[in-house]
C-alpha cells in the first residue's frame, strides 16, 4: 500500500508529463501555421512555376 501511494505521489509531482505535453501543442502549432503557409502561397507559387516552365 505504501508502494502505491509513493508511486502515486512521484506520479503527481513530476512535471515530464507536462513538458511533453507542452512540446507536443507546439509542434502542432508550428504544423498547423506551416500547413496554412503551404496553403496560402501553394497556389500562386504554383502559377508563377507554371509561367517560368511556359517560357523557357
Amino acid at each position: 500500500m505504501k508502494r502505491l501511494a509513493r508511486l502515486t505521489r512521484s506520479i503527481i509531482i513530476d512535471e515530464d508529463g507536462a513538458t511533453l505535453v507542452e512540446y507536443g501543442l507546439m509542434l502542432a502549432l508550428i504544423a498547423a501555421v506551416c500547413a496554412g503557409i503551404v496553403a496560402t502561397i501553394g497556389g500562386p507559387l504554383q502559377a508563377g512555376f507554371a509561367n517560368a516552365s511556359a517560357g523557357m
